[in-house]
């Protein structure tokens, strides 16, 4: 049986324009346990000058890792997101991830197919991300690093294309981090797909979407950055918790994907309170 623990993806903190610093110290005075960096490649604007959350690959790895000694979370995995169908992108991209996260004692590296080129077929597109994945495991697999692969767009939006793409590569080293609400506005039952997948999960974004946004966009869109609160939206918390607890793992991470402060204040509070 599973432990659950509860952490927090850092897009809580994108509008308050403060740096990662700032982010992880205000997760774990809301009493996350864990935190979800984004890391980035090259350097920009707002991070260099501690407007925004995300942490540059260039910069030393041990600071992700002292800040967050120092306020007293973990860190569950790297919000690393790339274009899989891209491999002019996302190879080197995912590899230095995954180095990234060895050098800074993280166990996951997430990430999704991403927006297609313009002129590849569907077929094209899977032997470009089973050659993108191949390239990726080769330098998981001996650090022990996981890939989590998310429901987050074209392709991985339904349980049989998500299914498609996990077999891509047949490795340990490759895993599902399931995201509820983008499995949600995709179409399907997340209940459903979770219990589907469960013994290949290996981290969770814990999203919930608004009645109104659900209304909107539900079949509509392959997901959204960010959903409201846990527990304001139409996921059904304690069934996800009953599924994960029988996942045999020793932990599964609930990253909390929302997008502000109070939100992510009131999702802990109703998450703790089910778990």
């Amino acid at each position: 049986m599973a432990r659950i623990a509860l952490g927090v993806n850092m897009e809580f903190a994108r509008h308050d324009d403060k740096s990662f610093e700032w982010s992880v110290e205000k997760a774990a005075e809301l009493g996350y346990e864990y935190v979800e960096p984004m890391v980035h490649w090259g350097r920009e604007l707002l991070s260099e000058a501690g407007y925004f959350h995300s942490v540059s690959m260039l910069d030393d790895p041990y600071r992700i890792k002292r800040i967050c000694e120092k306020a007293g979370v973990k860190v569950s995995a790297l919000s690393s997101h790339t274009p899989l169908c891209k491999p002019e992108i996302s190879v080197e991209y995912l590899k230095q991830a995954v180095r990234f996260a060895y050098e800074c004692g993280v166990p996951i590296v997430n990430t999704d197919e991403g927006p297609k080129p313009a002129w590849t077929t569907e077929e094209e597109d899977h032997v470009l991300m089973r050659y993108v994945l191949h390239e990726a495991v080769a330098v998981a697999e001996p650090r022990g690093i996981e890939i989590g692969l998310e429901m987050h767009q074209q392709y991985s939006k339904t349980i049989a294309g998500l299914d498609r793409i996990y077999g891509l590569v047949d490795s340990a080293a490759i895993g599902i981090n399931f995201d509820t609400g983008n499995s949600f506005l995709g179409g399907e039952d997340p209940v459903a797909w979770l219990e589907h997948c469960k013994d290949r999960l290996i981290h969770l974004h814990a999203k919930d979407i608004s009645i109104g946004q659900a209304d909107a966009e539900r079949g509509k869109v392959t997901g959204t950055p960010v959903g409201c609160a846990c527990g304001e939206g139409v996921t059904d918390w304690a069934k996800i918790i009953e599924v994960c607890r029988s996942v045999d793992r020793d932990e599964i991470v609930f990253s909390v994907e929302c997008g502000t402060v109070e939100q992510a204040a009131r999702s802990i509070e109703h998450l703790r309170a089910l778990i």
